[in-house]
């Protein structure tokens, strides 16, 4: 509950306690809070074993904490029925971003190529590269919206 309370800070708080209840009503006030902290929790599982047996057998698995969003995402995510995993692990970036690159610098990548010379046809392929076109002297170079 106070995983983020430093030793320095857990000080703090015990002399600033000492200071404002004095050293005869600090043990009361603790007993207090602890009963009060242990009356809520026993009240949240009798609500949660209530609500368990309104629900009925058929939800008898149901966890509260599966009503946090982060959970129940993780949780429907990490159930294979949809095929997410095959869909993650057959997606290679690395493959995908490399034919990228080879097709803007006008290579012909490994798939493509076997591909290409599967089908017999290696005139299928688009040449992305910009070539300059000999120009007179006095003519101005095409407007190229791309490099703008």
């Amino acid at each position: 509950m106070f995983n983020d309370i430093g030793p320095l800070e857990l000080v703090t708080l015990v002399v600033l306690a000492v200071l404002v209840f004095g050293p005869d009503k600090l043990p009361k006030m603790i007993q207090d809070v602890t009963r009060t902290i242990r009356k809520i929790r026993e009240f949240s599982e009798s609500a949660k074993q209530d609500i368990r047996e309104e629900l009925g057998p058929e939800f008898k698995d149901f966890e509260f904490e599966d009503l946090n969003p982060k959970t129940f995402i993780r949780k429907q995510l990490d159930n294979d029925e949809l095929g997410l995993k095959e869909i993650r692990n057959g997606f290679d970036l690395k493959k995908e971003m490399a034919e990228v690159t080879d097709a803007v610098h006008g290579r012909e990548s490994e798939s493509s190529a076997s591909s290409s010379s599967a089908n017999g046809s290696a005139g299928g392929t688009v040449d992305m590269t910009k070539k300059r076109e000999n120009l007179e002297a006095d003519e101005r170079p095409p407007f190229d919206a791309d490099a703008t």
